[in-house]
């Protein structure tokens, strides 16, 4: 009796670590594959995540972003005055009576102002290019025979290439004909004198003292 006895209690016994090692294995196994479905789907996260930063970084270059703008260069701070009109063979919407009115005129460049007589822009921005006499007759002439024709010789530049300034602003509207203000767009002969369009009119502007009376 006692024999059976001790033999149904091993019996219990080893059912009863069967049974908690089946559960062990159950609960480890069910872990694990939580644990690896976590880690599956924290891989795709985090796939889908690099993609997401590709594509904005890539977006980001395609995008594209306007140059800081450049302020009027140091080379023509200071007041300059238009001194005469250069005989050229363009076609002009002015006529001579409105040339004269720019004769004596007074321009003044400087880090934050661009102004012409009253006509002021401030914290103007710049584009500073090297143009050549062939790029400068190309961009600025005509076609055709009887087109309007601009070149450096007219305008006495003796030099193959001058530095060309183009000032940025709202439109003007200053004698009718044109939207430029005259001394937006320069070349630079020398050191003190300048050359600017005006309704395809070409004029120089010479530099004088700070002094100088204003217009």
């Amino acid at each position: 009796m006692d024999i059976k006895l001790r033999i149904r209690r091993v019996l219990v016994i080893v059912g009863i670590g069967v049974f908690l090692i089946s559960s062990e294995l159950l609960v480890f196994r069910s872990l694990n594959h939580f644990l690896e479905g976590f880690a599956d789907g924290m891989g795709t996260l985090f796939q889908r995540a690099t993609v997401v930063v590709e594509l904005v970084s890539a977006a980001s270059k395609l995008t594209p972003h306007p140059p800081e703008g450049q302020t009027i260069p140091e080379q023509i701070w200071g007041n300059w005055v238009v001194s005469r009109k250069i005989p050229t063979t363009t076609i002009s919407c002015w006529d001579e009576a409105e040339a004269k009115t720019l004769l004596g005129t007074q321009i003044e460049y400087s880090s934050g102002v661009f102004r012409w007589k009253d006509v002021v822009t401030a914290h103007p921005t710049a584009e500073t290019k090297m143009v050549s006499a062939e790029r400068f007759h190309d961009d600025n002439s005509g076609k055709g025979s009887n087109s309007s024709q601009i070149t450096f010789r007219q305008l006495g530049i003796t030099v193959r290439q001058v530095m060309q300034i183009s000032i940025h602003h709202p439109p003007a509207n200053i004698t009718g004909g044109t939207i430029e203000i005259p001394g937006d767009e320069v070349l630079v002969k020398n050191k003190d004198t300048i050359i600017f369009a005006a309704c395809n009119m070409y004029f120089e502007a010479k530099r004088v003292s700070a002094r100088s009376t204003p217009d």
